[in-house]
């Protein structure tokens, strides 16, 4: 199974920061870093490192060259990748001592697709695909919709939360892969369970995978209901770890593995991920996934 990936790829400008800069102050930054990212860049990434087949399609500024270099190095395919006049997109990030962040987007050319685009990438693809949708790009609904007539089935990771996912069609939706509070907004509750038992009566032909984080993650769909556990890792910066984890756990169901050893594998290698600096950059590799699996 091949994925389409249709998501955003930016420049992420990272300050290393004591705490996150609250309203009316002005703090200095230990150091600054500019690395590649982006939730689309950094789920293909992922989805390549872990030995998935994959596609980009997505809009880069002229200062983007050096983002489809390294897509290309990792393995994902950059044929429906297209430049545009003007900058990419930009993430202004701040870490904190204990690895937590604060993220400002400035969206560039990630909000440059057009319909006609749009239909050009999905006309390449059919229904023994699948296509992967986040929220860093414009066309979302279109996307949904087109691939939903074309029946491809959409994973969509609804992050950042907005009302553009709102916007969409959810029903045509395959796969949720979503935390607490994008499921909170989407169904109304709280708790874990509930969040799962309302995404179910909401949308019953859907799967979902709720990520809790300390608390690890679920799967439920299919009449199952997966509990994984989180591996302790201390964490050095946790920019990228969702995205880590949703490109191997795609890989994994491309693959055809069981849905216990896909949930395993995103889990070891999101707190793999969390140990190093970056998003794109701290991305592991299956084989380092599945030593620190044989270890655990």
């Amino acid at each position: 199974m091949a994925i389409l990936n249709f998501g955003s790829l930016n420049i992420d400008c990272v300050c290393a920061v004591e705490h996150i800069v609250q309203p009316g102050q002005t703090i200095d930054s230990t150091s600054f870093t500019r690395f590649p990212g982006g939730k689309g860049m950094n789920q293909s990434l992922a989805l390549a490192r872990a030995g998935g087949t994959v596609y980009h399609a997505g809009m880069i500024g002229s200062d983007g060259e050096f983002l489809r270099a390294l897509l290309l190095e990792s393995g994902a395919d950059c044929t429906w990748l297209k430049t545009v006049p003007g900058s990419s997109g930009t993430a202004f990030i701040q870490v904190d001592q204990k690895g937590q962040n604060s993220i400002v987007l400035v969206g560039g050319a990630n909000r440059a697709n057009t319909p006609e685009y749009c239909d050009q990438v999905l006309s390449g693809f059919g229904n023994q695909d699948m296509l992967l949708l986040q929220n860093e790009i414009n066309q979302l609904p279109y996307l949904v919709d087109r691939a939903y007539e074309k029946s491809i089935p959409i994973a969509l990771n609804p992050s950042p939360m907005n009302e553009a996912v709102l916007a969409c069609d959810l029903s045509k939706i395959f796969l949720f892969i979503m935390n607490e509070d994008e499921g909170c907004r989407i169904t109304g509750e709280t708790q874990p369970e509930r969040i799962l038992e309302r995404m179910h009566t909401l949308y019953p032909q859907a799967q979902v995978v709720l990520t809790l984080g300390s608390q690890g993650s679920v799967y439920s769909g299919n009449g199952q209901r997966i509990h994984q556990k989180a591996y302790p890792v201390t964490a050095v910066d946790t920019t990228g770890a969702g995205d880590t984890f949703t490109g191997y756990l795609l890989a994994g169901m491309a693959r055809g593995d069981s849905m216990e050893q896909c949930m395993k594998e995103a889990a070891m290698a999101s707190a793999i991920a969390v140990t190093r600096q970056g998003a794109a950059s701290s991305i592991p590799t299956r084989a380092e996934v599945l030593a620190a699996l044989q270890e655990a």
